[in-house]
């Protein structure tokens, strides 16, 4: 709660990745607040009364979990409005004559995207959805310390240099810097 609080502020995509993390992170302990409470709550160097906040929070998305029906996979609708914020801002941007750059980024990550699709299996998700699995998927490679090809590599850099910009460009907006007409 208190990372994502942070993450959600200074950087969105960052934000979605944890708050993924958090939803795997959930199922491992089988949607049960207290083993939650027992092996990540607990390891919090906090005062009992922000550990009981901590804990509620983790109810309150373990309950959105159950009632959404995401308990094995897929994502709560929090994380889904994310994605739809977005994807708004992202189609705005690459309407507006003033974010060449932003365009530029996005048509040389398109590519990637349209592989990433292909490789799916014919999963229709949002190009944004698309590159948010890419680059979650990649951290759990890291994580179980498997092999990452070099084509992957290059591909996981350019989807995550414009997920970053993305981000800044979501940041922008969210404090009202960020004009996209004259």
């Amino acid at each position: 709660m208190i990372i994502a609080k942070q993450k959600r502020k200074e950087n969105i995509a960052e934000y979605l990745l944890y708050m993924w993390q958090v939803e795997d992170l959930i199922r491992a302990n089988s949607l049960d607040i207290e083993s939650i409470r027992r092996t990540v709550v607990e390891r919090y160097g906090q005062s009992e009364e922000v550990k009981e906040e901590i804990a509620r929070w983790y109810e309150e998305l373990i309950e959105m979990m159950r009632s959404e029906g995401v308990q094995e996979k897929g994502h709560i609708q929090l994380n889904k409005n994310v994605i739809i914020s977005l994807t708004d801002l992202h189609l705005s941007l690459l309407k507006s004559p003033k974010e060449m750059i932003y365009s530029a980024a996005y048509y040389k990550t398109l590519p990637y995207i349209v592989q990433l699709r292909a490789k799916s299996g014919g999963e229709d998700l949002p190009e944004l959805e698309t590159c948010f699995n890419a680059i979650y998927g990649f951290l759990l490679l890291k994580m179980q310390g498997k092999t990452i090809s070099s084509e992957t590599m290059e591909g996981i850099k350019q989807i995550s240099s414009f997920l970053a910009l993305l981000a800044e460009k979501y940041r922008d907006d969210m404090n009202g810097e960020l004009k996209l007409e004259d």
